[in-house]
C-alpha cells in the first residue's frame, strides 16, 4: 500500500470501524476523528447539519488526518479529499454481533454509553449489505485513484494492520 496521510474508514455499523481506525491511529500516528462524536451530543441529541458539515470541512481541510463513520451524506467530500479508504465489509451477523457485543461499553467514538440494541439500529444494520453498501461501491468507483482496501473478515483486516 501507498503511504497516505488522509484516510477514511467506512463499512457497516457494528463491523469494527472504531476498532480499526483506532489501530491505524496507533500505527500511523495520524490524528483519528470520529464523525459519531461530531454528529451527537452526550444528551443523545444531534448538532445541527450545517455545524455538522463546519466542523467536517475544518477535518478535511487538515493535512493529516483518518475519519472514522459512514455518514453517506458526506461521503462524497471526503472521498473528494482523502488518499485512502478502507471499507469493512463483513457479514451481517458478524456486524450484528459486534453491535450487541458492545452494549453498555464506555467508547471513545460515541459520547454516551448504549444501554440497549435499539431495534431501529439493528434493522440499519440489517439492511446494511442491500441499501447503503451498493451506494458505497458505485461512489467508490468514482474515485479510482484513490487507494481502496477492502477487509470481508476481521483476521483479514488484523492481518493487514501487522504487515
Amino acid at each position: 500500500m501507498k503511504p497516505f496521510q488522509k484516510a477514511i474508514v467506512i463499512g457497516s455499523p457494528g463491523a469494527g470501524k472504531s476498532v480499526f481506525a483506532r489501530a491505524l491511529r496507533d500505527r500511523t500516528g495520524l490524528p483519528l476523528y470520529y464523525l459519531d462524536q461530531i454528529w451527537h451530543k452526550t444528551d443523545k441529541t444531534t448538532v445541527s447539519r450545517e455545524e455538522f458539515d463546519r466542523r467536517l470541512a475544518e477535518i478535511l481541510a487538515g493535512e493529516r488526518w483518518i475519519i472514522d463513520g459512514n455518514y453517506q451524506r458526506t461521503l462524497r467530500p471526503r472521498l473528494e479529499r482523502c488518499d485512502a479508504v478502507f471499507l469493512l465489509d463483513y457479514p451481517k451477523e458478524v456486524c450484528l454481533g459486534g453491535a450487541a457485543s458492545r452494549i453498555g461499553t464506555v467508547r471513545e467514538d460515541l459520547p454516551w454509553v448504549e444501554d440497549e440494541f435499539d431495534e431501529e439500529f439493528r434493522q440499519w444494520i440489517e439492511g446494511f449489505p442491500e441499501k447503503q453498501l451498493p451506494e458505497i461501491c458505485r461512489l467508490l468507483e468514482e474515485y479510482p485513484d484513490k487507494t481502496v482496501t477492502v477487509f470481508k473478515s476481521r483476521e483479514e483486516a488484523e492481518c493487514w494492520l501487522k504487515s
